[in-house]
C-alpha cells in the first residue's frame, strides 16, 4: 500500500507543476493540489491500490484543474484589463523544496498564449508537450478516446502556433534585462528605444485594484516613453526596480520605500531584443511572494513605480 505521508514530497513538485501551468494561479494550484491529496487518501482509505503513483496523482490532479478552469473562465471574463498569471520567483520561494516547482514553471508569454485554450484541449497540450504522455495515457486521464484527445492536441497547437520567440541563452536574456533596467533608471529614451523590438508590447495587470493600463501598448516608442515617463513622474521616493527571474525568464520586483513588493515584471527577449513586458501589479496575485505594499496609496502620494 502506498504510504502518502511519505511520498508527498515526490509528487507533490509534480502535482503543483500541472495545476499551475492549467491555471495560471498560485493560490488556485495549491488548492488543486491539496484536494488532489485528499482524494488520494479517500481512495487508499477505501482499498485502492495505486500501482503508480504518479500516474494516479496526474491524473487526479489533471481532473480538477480541469474542473478549476472551467469556474475561472467565468470570472476572468469579467476581469478588469488584460489577465496575467500570477508570477512564480525562485528569489521569494517560501522554502528550498519549493524551488524545482519555481525553477520547472512556463513563461509568462506561454501561460497567456493558452488563456485561448478549453480547458481539455489545455490538459492535453500540457501532458503531451510537458510530460511526454502518450495518447493512450492522456485519453485515461481526461477520460475521452485517444482520437479525440489527437484532435485537442492538433487543435491546442493550430491556436498557439510557434509559440512564444524566445533568446535561447539565458545569459543573453539577462544582459538584455540587465541593460534595460539600466536604461529605465537613466531615463535615456533613444538607448530604451534600441532595446525594445519594434512591435513590442507592454501589458499590464491591476485586476481593477491597482493603477495599470487597460488595454496592451504596442510600439517601441509609444512604450519607452510611457516607462520613462513612469521615472520622471516618480521622484525620488525610494520606489526601486530590483533584478530578479520570474517563470524561467528574467524579471524585476518593483519594490516600495519600506521594502514592500509592488509588482513583478517580467521581460520577454528574442532576436536580441525585448519584446515583451508583462506587468503584474495585482495585490491579490502578488501574496504569495511576502508582504504586498499598498500601490495606490503611493500615488495619491505622488508616488509612481516604474
Amino acid at each position: 500500500m502506498t504510504d502518502l505521508a511519505q511520498a508527498h514530497d515526490d509528487l507533490r513538485p509534480l502535482m503543483f507543476s500541472i495545476a499551475y501551468r492549467m491555471l495560471g494561479s498560485v493560490a488556485e494550484a495549491e488548492d488543486v493540489v491539496q484536494d488532489a491529496f485528499l482524494k488520494m487518501h479517500r481512495a487508499l482509505a477505501e482499498g485502492t491500490e495505486l500501482d503508480s503513483p504518479d500516474a494516479y496523482a496526474t491524473t487526479v490532479t489533471t481532473r480538477l484543474a480541469i474542473d478549476t478552469l472551467r469556474s475561472a473562465r467565468v470570472r476572468r471574463e469579467e476581469y478588469v484589463g488584460p489577465w496575467l498569471p500570477e508570477p512564480l520567483v525562485p528569489e521569494r520561494a517560501p522554502d528550498p523544496a519549493s524551488r524545482f516547482e519555481l525553477e520547472d514553471s512556463v513563461s509568462v508569454a506561454m501561460l497567456v498564449l493558452m488563456e485561448s485554450l478549453s480547458p481539455v484541449e489545455r490538459a492535453v497540450f500540457i501532458l503531451r508537450e510537458t510530460l511526454g504522455y502518450d495518447y493512450a495515457e492522456i485519453a485515461a486521464v481526461v477520460g475521452q478516446s485517444e482520437a479525440t484527445c489527437r484532435q485537442h492536441f492538433s487543435r491546442a497547437h493550430k491556436r498557439l502556433g510557434a509559440g512564444p520567440r524566445f533568446e535561447a541563452s539565458q545569459e543573453r536574456r539577462d544582459e538584455l534585462a540587465a541593460a534595460f533596467l539600466a536604461a529605465v533608471r537613466g531615463g535615456g529614451l533613444e538607448d530604451l528605444e534600441q532595446l525594445l523590438a519594434d512591435d513590442v508590447v507592454f501589458y499590464g495587470d491591476g485586476g481593477g485594484k491597482a493603477p495599470a493600463i487597460r488595454t496592451p501598448m504596442h510600439g517601441s516608442v509609444a512604450v519607452a516613453r510611457f516607462l520613462l515617463g513612469l521615472v520622471r513622474r516618480g521622484g525620488p521616493a525610494g520606489v526601486s526596480l530590483q533584478p530578479a527571474h520570474a517563470n524561467g525568464g528574467p524579471a524585476a520586483l518593483t519594490i516600495g520605500p519600506d521594502g514592500a513588493l509592488l509588482g513583478v515584471l517580467t521581460i520577454e527577449v528574442a532576436d536580441g531584443r525585448i519584446i515583451a513586458l508583462h506587468n503584474q501589479i495585482n495585490p491579490d496575485k502578488l501574496q504569495h511572494l511576502g508582504r504586498v505594499g499598498d500601490l495606490n496609496a503611493l500615488m495619491r502620494e505622488g508616488t509612481t513605480p516604474a
